[in-house]
């Protein structure tokens, strides 16, 4: 099967392609090709090509000129002090391929193990990495095509790379293991006598080349990037929704006041609540002086993360437009570079600095919940938000066990913020004595981020709740054609008013998967 043709059909089904090759990557176009929003197109420019080819000729030259280069005629890790017999070169990197594949836990979903081939291919497509441009070329159309390998999430320490769960896609190259094609699971063999390809025979040194990197950590930061930017908008919406409710003091959100501490992302927090509250709100008389915390502190709660955003976008598009394997191939300068990009720190640190900022959103929105079904603190509001009336009253109980389980989840993300980091373990003979656990750190970060879903699913429906009350007791409360009217009318048409108690999980689930699709449009200040 020819790329051109593989190429053509992506772009029917796709809306847009990204070249990749001779530019970089941003976190965007890998969730795009993550998603199959677009399809990739490898670059073909001549010079490019050259390059590419320029690479892996060189190391051929080297080997035939019984030149050491680790990883190619030596072995692996502490095995570097071995050296192959020059017959069994073409058999190292299958052996590496099979060695790693001890993966455990779940499996990657698609949309991940696309980021991840997608991240590889940016990586080797540096033209730094020795490989043949057949071998991008192959990625590229396996990843149109929406093939891919079957990939066990447990593995790796970060360093060197992500060795054990990128066997998997090597072992897809070369027609070993299963993959996941059309929905269905089936062996890599079976799926390349289907797409009409022949498996790849690996070159010396494109088994290590493929494994050794940080393809793993960097996809699934770049999910959580975008998830996490979704969250500060969400969380200030809420709390727009949570000071209306309960009558709270909208000078807490003045421009002057967030003059005097400018943090820009801080800043941008109070703007979007401020703009939401001058559109709609009525003062009244019976608000407090100061609000508690949760609310009076929330642009300074969501504004750390909102201010970390643009230094975790640096590091994470860094780490993706990088060449992270080892060794390094140089053929203009003839030189190999035996070094540890494969490292994970960067994304490492990101990942652990990102759930920390993200399980506060979700312990910002328990405690806003916690006052929002107390009518000790809400303010007229009835108690756990029920909407019952009459006899009904002294048996319902609306959000009291939703309330319950956003706390669970909320303890659950908090008790994650651990850095993964600063658990570098030893291993391999002491070669690997200092890992940097970035895959570890960016699974976390995706069940703090998961968690932290759900917390705010389920007070975006308690503040919907709450609002729909207000409205009964006291009319309309937005201006028509206003973003907080706009979004009301949105969760309207998905969710129904509680009057009497029935269970929630259902649209529970449904709101946690709008928010984890963006569904949900949040018409800020901005737009």
């Amino acid at each position: 099967m020819s790329s051109d043709f593989v190429t053509e059909q992506a772009k029917s089904r796709n809306a847009h392609e990204i070249v990749v090759g001779n530019r970089a990557l941003t976190i965007e176009e890998v969730n795009d090709i993550g998603r199959r929003e677009a399809s990739v197109t490898l670059c073909r420019d001549p010079s490019y090509v050259s390059q590419i080819t320029s690479g892996a000729q060189y190391l051929k030259k080297l080997i035939d000129e019984d030149g050491s280069i680790y990883g190619v005629t030596t072995g692996y890790g502490d095995s570097v002090t071995v050296n192959i017999n020059p017959k069994l070169l073409d058999d190292l990197p299958l052996q590496l391929t099979r060695f790693h594949g001890c993966g455990l836990g779940d499996h990657f979903d698609a949309d991940t193990v696309r980021r991840v081939m997608v991240a590889r291919l940016n990586s080797l497509g540096r033209g730094l990495s020795g490989v043949r441009y057949e071998l991008l070329e192959r990625l590229t159309d396996l990843i149109n095509l929406g093939a891919v390998p079957l990939m066990p999430e447990e593995g790796s320490v970060g360093a060197s790379g992500d060795l054990t769960p990128l066997s998997y896609l090597a072992a897809m190259l070369v027609g070993e293991r299963d993959v996941l094609h059309k929905g269905a699971q089936i062996s890599a063999l079976d799926m390349h006598r289907e797409l009409g390809l022949q498996p790849l025979r690996l070159q010396p040194k494109e088994g290590l080349a493929l494994m050794n990197g940080t393809a793993v950590m960097t996809a699934i930061a770049c999910a959580a990037y975008e998830r996490a930017e979704y969250l500060t908008r969400l969380c200030a919406r809420l709390t727009s929704l949570s000071v209306i409710a309960m009558h709270g003091n909208p000078d807490h959100f003045s421009e002057a006041l967030f003059q005097a501490k400018p943090f820009a992302g801080q800043a941008q927090i109070a703007q979007w609540i401020r703009v939401d509250l001058e559109e709609n709100i009525e003062i009244h008389q019976d608000r407090r002086l100061q609000d508690r915390y949760s609310l009076r502190c929330a642009p300074h709660v969501i504004g750390v993360l909102r201010d970390s955003l643009p230094w975790m976008r640096q590091f994470i598009e860094t780490e993706l437009n990088s060449s992270n394997d080892n060794p390094l191939v140089d053929p203009d300068a003839e030189k190999i570079y035996h070094g540890g990009h494969f490292y994970g720190g960067h994304i490492a640190f990101a990942m652990d600095s990102m759930k920390n900022c993200v399980a506060n959103l979700a312990d910002l929105m328990d405690r806003q919940m916690a006052l929002l079904v107390d009518p000790k603190f809400n303010n007229g509001l009835p108690a756990n938000l029920s909407g019952a009336h009459g006899d009904m009253t002294s048996v319902s109980h609306g959000f009291k066990a939703v309330q319950i389980g956003m706390s669970a989840w909320t303890a659950e993300a908090l008790k994650l913020t651990m850095p993964a980091s600063v658990f570098s373990r030893s291993t391999e003979s002491h070669n690997q004595d200092k890992v940097s656990m970035g895959t570890i750190s960016a699974r976390d970060c995706m069940r703090v981020l998961q968690l932290t879903d759900q917390v705010a699913a389920a007070y975006l429906l308690a503040t919907h709740q709450a609002i729909e009350l207000r409205k009964r007791e006291s009319g309309a409360l937005f201006s028509a054609g206003s973003h907080l009217h706009k979004f009301h009318e949105d969760v309207s048409r998905q969710f129904d008013f509680i009057s009497e108690d029935r269970p929630l999980e259902s649209d529970l689930r449904r709101f946690v998967a709008r928010i984890q699709r963006q569904e949900i449009e949040l018409y800020s200040g901005d737009d």
